[in-house]
């Protein structure tokens, strides 16, 4: 019996995670279905941005404004923001989404820090 539920789970769970990973989005359309409509959130920093299709970002986190600007350059969210004064300096993330409820963006085109969102 054992073995017949551990064949089962080797099975099974590669499946399931799979289906939680994140996947690339390299498609401005793609993205921007995905933010149609919805706020980008990290609940921790009670941060809040929303994304427009017109290049603009603006939000909050820890009670102070964001603001900034986007565009989308071979496949990257590259955009530059002001954190209440603080420059947040221009950069090129790699986005990636997970069922269609986050978002994931990491800076150097993929190569550095990342930062995971809620979509809401």
């Amino acid at each position: 019996m054992r073995g017949l539920l551990l064949a089962m789970l080797v099975l099974v769970l590669p499946g399931l995670a799979q289906a939680n990973a994140f996947e690339p989005v390299r498609d401005k359309a793609v993205f921007l279905s995905l933010v149609k409509n919805k706020d980008l959130r990290i609940g921790l920093y009670n941060l809040t941005l929303k994304v427009t299709p017109d290049g603009r970002i603006n939000g909050t986190a820890l009670g102070w404004a964001i603001s900034g600007s986007w565009r989308w350059e071979d496949g990257y969210f590259c955009r530059d923001m002001d954190w209440s004064g603080y420059a947040i300096p221009f950069n090129c993330q790699l986005v990636e989404a997970r069922n269609g409820q986050d978002l994931r963006f990491t800076v150097d085109r993929g190569a550095g820090k990342s930062a995971s969102f809620r979509l809401r």
